[in-house]
């Protein structure tokens, strides 16, 4: 557990100069501060709540690093592309298919149309970035998101999935506003079949006022997934003072709909540009802060209590290393960086999985059992039987479905179909907040597992590629990208025809 206050390495909101920060405990919440030379002091909230920082830091765990490093210089985060003091593989593999979109938001300067050029990788370039990911040791990445821009802008989405399959990527999840998926039924069966496992969905409310984006076509985004069998990851960006009155409203959308809704990953917004200390505040909302929101929305259904740190299930990566002698896919990213749990639904009620099963308990027992095991020459599932009792975590029978089971069989005889089965009966619900310069923590990028490619063969911690755009995502998109007239000269499109809808400030 890490000690309050404790100093850390930040970068200046104004000039980017890297700067040392203490993060501190004030009137129970975790700030943190730093001092430029010439911009002066910057204070901001770092987490919102103390006790849950003190209990998910509990859980921080550092990777193995990266082996095969595809830059030798080390000056974090100048330097990134990933580097030898990266401490986390890549557990997701971000590809911008494109920075063209269909919907013309205010706050958006990523787009084709303000950015003065369209960026789009071709296969063989996404082929590439997909190699490069895969290759990295001692962990290579395995899940790909496909991700703009509005990525089903693309007329050969069908294709790419394909090719990213080929290169042997198991989990294919696409990052949408959905207004295709509503009206085109055959696309979404076609990028099933092509291999697309989930659809990561922008989501930011329950009505019009909260979700202008594609509030309307919701309902028949759900219809085509359904007959397609494809699952839905609900993702709200949660803005204080804008939606967060709508948490649970968003989670009961998701249970009813638990049948092709797999989770609900919020993201609490990151702030963007320069911006006041007052204004900051009145949209500033960190993970403690939703989670609490959570729980006061659903009438204590969901707690506080039953969030664990992302990293939290490193003992589950060790234990399947103690089995194969293999390391593991390990979400080793920073404890502040996320939260989540599972929760489910059963004769109206949403039960966490922390009211079914001793998750503390039996996170140390797996620990426990993976020294046991590297000490000892019993591997088969037979022998294993015998010293690996986990029905004694469960402190609740009341849903029917048998967890020792599922444990065991996800765990010691490695059926990851049967980790699918957990999911059609589990709603995941998640919180990622991905940093701005105001909250900036080198320590988290260092753990980073959620990574961008390039065209050039780097791959990118995301709070570096879009917090530092200047250095990273808008200076190499433009790089590999060409102006909009070449582009509507070689498609013989109009850029603007491809926005459905603006969406203003209010």
């Amino acid at each position: 557990m890490i000690s309050l206050p404790f100093k850390t390495m930040s970068l200046c909101p104004e000039c980017i100069k890297k700067i040392p920060a203490e993060v501190y405990e004030e009137n129970g919440k975790v700030m943190i501060k730093k001092v430029c030379e010439e911009h002066g002091e910057f204070v901001d909230v770092y987490w919102g709540d103390v006790e849950l920082f003190k209990k998910a830091s509990k859980f921080g765990a550092d990777g193995y690093g990266i082996e095969n490093p595809q830059v030798d210089e080390v000056d974090c985060p100048f330097t990134c592309g990933l580097c030898r003091a990266h401490k986390s593989h890549t557990a997701l593999l971000n590809i911008v298919l494109t920075n063209r979109c269909n919907i013309a938001c205010w706050y958006c300067f990523f787009y084709a149309k303000k950015a003065g050029y369209v960026y789009e990788p071709t296969i063989e370039q996404i082929r590439h970035m997909v190699r490069v990911a895969k290759n990295l040791k001692p962990v290579g990445c395995n899940a790909v998101q496909l991700t703009g821009g509005e990525p089903t802008l693309r007329d050969d989405l069908v294709e790419i999935v394909k090719a990213i399959k080929e290169e042997g990527i198991d989990h294919v999840q696409l990052n949408t506003n959905g207004l295709r998926l509503a009206e085109d039924p055959e696309l979404v069966m076609s990028l099933r079949e092509a291999g697309v496992n989930t659809i990561y969905l922008s989501f930011d409310g329950v009505d019009e006022e909260t979700n202008p984006k594609n509030h309307w076509e919701i309902p028949k985004i759900l219809e085509n997934c359904r007959k397609a069998e494809l699952g839905i990851v609900l993702v709200p960006t949660v803005i204080r003072n804008y939606n967060d009155h709508q948490l649970g409203d968003i989670i009961r959308f998701a249970a009813d709909n638990i049948d092709v809704v797999r989770g609900v990953n919020f993201q609490p917004v990151s702030l963007t540009g320069s911006m006041p200390r007052k204004e900051r505040e009145l949209r500033r909302i960190t993970i403690p802060d939703a989670i609490k929101l959570i729980e006061e929305q659903t009438d204590g259904e969901i707690s506080r209590e039953d969030f664990y740190p992302v990293p939290s299930v490193v003992p589950i990566s060790r234990f399947v290393e103690a089995l194969t002698g293999k390391p593991q896919y390990s979400l080793t990213n920073h404890f502040a960086c996320g939260m989540a749990t599972y929760v489910f639904k059963y004769n109206g009620r949403l039960i966490p999985i922390t009211r079914i099963i001793d998750v503390e308990g039996l996170l140390e027992y797996l620990n426990e059992k993976a020294e046991e095991i590297r000490g000892s020459r019993i591997k088969t599932i037979r022998a294993l039987k015998g010293i690996i009792d986990l029905r004694k975590f469960v402190i609740s029978k009341e849903i029917p479905i048998d967890i020792p089971k599922l444990l065991f069989d996800i765990l010691v005889r490695h059926d990851y179909s049967t980790l699918g089965k957990f999911h059609m009966n589990a709603l995941f619900i998640g919180m990622m907040h991905f940093m701005d310069l105001y909250n900036y923590d080198i320590a988290r990028v260092m753990r980073c597992d959620i990574h961008y490619a390039t065209p050039d063969g780097k791959i990118i911690p995301f709070c570096t590629f879009n917090v530092l755009p200047e250095m990273y995502r808008d200076k190499i998109h433009e790089k590999f990208a060409i102006p909009i007239e070449e582009w509507e000269k070689r498609t013989g499109k109009k850029l603007r025809d491809d926005i459905v809808r603006v969406v203003r400030k209010k």
